[in-house]
């Protein structure tokens, strides 16, 4: 099976019974294993269970996740991504990942948002020596997701044979393309700044907050991940920030809108896949956007000229995936 360079490799595999996806997952885990490399399966139960049966003893040194739990969200997804190699990676070694994800069930605003992240992991990912292979079930996915899957990777696999994905995209042109559902800002939302101090976006916050029934940790993690966000927009020097929040069912939403003025120059615009990546061993300027993504249910980054505005939502007090575990019985 061909893999070529030592950098990110990035496939997908388009498969329509249970045979197509064992032709590419068999020879291509059975390969890593031979030769000493890392190798996960994160897919279906089912999958798992046909791929373990078709390796036989071999499946004792295969690495196993039920995709659903593999990061629920794309920043989670990414996070995972990135552990399992740095926690499993070996020194001249290939870490192989057949990475599937679960599209049945998501919202239009989640199937966008786990598109744009296929796309982007060719950035995130980009001089990792990582092979992954992301199969595609087309008895089950919709066609816009087969179809989104060859504008996503560079190449597919048909059981060992490579071939190149003709409608492949630049993936900051995809995820600019690819647009996420847009709820309308009541005309009722309430709103504050512009301003430059992190102590306003704060009160406004948390005053939010708390107007939409949030209280505890629920409260302080939902202004800690507005007040992440607002970090990195006011890290250049001369920029401000003006907010609006207001309540949707389930969830809190806020926009923050970032002007620039001053005498610090223009601000470099937000990279499209910015705080994707966990923080390392060093701070990093992404790493509150990375936290602020990580606490939101979603957060999404549009920049027009000058402007860049960043809305995030958080669970709201509705929310039961949100509540704290039960206690444990005495």
């Amino acid at each position: 099976m061909p893999a070529e360079g030592s950098g990110f490799v990035h496939h997908a595999c388009l498969y329509g019974s249970d045979a197509e996806f064992l032709a590419m997952a068999v020879p291509f885990v059975t390969a890593g294993l031979a030769a000493g490399e890392p190798v996960l399966a994160a897919t279906t139960p089912a999958n798992i269970e046909l791929l373990r049966q078709a390796l036989g003893e071999r499946a004792h040194a295969l690495d196993t996740a039920e995709t659903a739990y593999f990061g629920r969200r794309p920043v989670e997804r990414v996070t995972a991504f990135l552990r399992y190699h740095d926690h499993r990676t070996r020194p001249g070694r290939r870490t192989r990942m057949i990475a599937e994800p679960v599209w049945g069930g998501k919202s239009a605003r989640q199937v966008a948002e786990w598109k744009r992240m296929e796309s982007g992991l060719n950035v995130l990912l980009a001089g990792l020596p990582v092979w992954m292979i992301c199969p595609c079930d087309t008895r089950s996915v919709p066609r816009d997701v087969a179809q989104a899957a060859c504008a996503t990777h560079p190449a597919r696999m048909d059981g060992e044979r490579l071939i190149p994905c003709g409608t492949y995209a630049d993936p900051g042109d995809y995820a600019a393309g690819v647009q996420l559902p847009r709820i309308a800002v009541p005309a009722g939302a309430a709103r504050t700044g512009p301003t430059e101090l992190l102590a306003d976006v704060r009160l406004f916050a948390r005053a939010r907050a708390v107007a939409g029934g949030l209280t505890g940790e629920r409260l302080s993690l939902a202004v800690l991940a507005v007040c992440e966000a607002a970090g990195y927009l006011l890290g250049p020097r001369g920029a401000r920030v003006a907010l609006r929040g207001w309540e949707e069912p389930g969830a809190l939403a806020y926009e923050l809108l970032r002007t620039h003025e001053g005498t610090g120059g223009a601000a470099e615009p937000v990279p499209v896949f910015a705080g994707f990546r966990p923080p390392g061993d060093a701070a990093g300027p992404e790493d509150g956007l990375w936290l602020a993504r990580s606490l939101s249910e979603s957060l999404d980054v549009q920049a027009r000229g000058a402007l860049t505005r960043l809305t995030l939502r958080v669970a709201g007090p509705g929310n039961a995936e949100r509540l704290p575990p039960p206690r444990p019985f005495p």
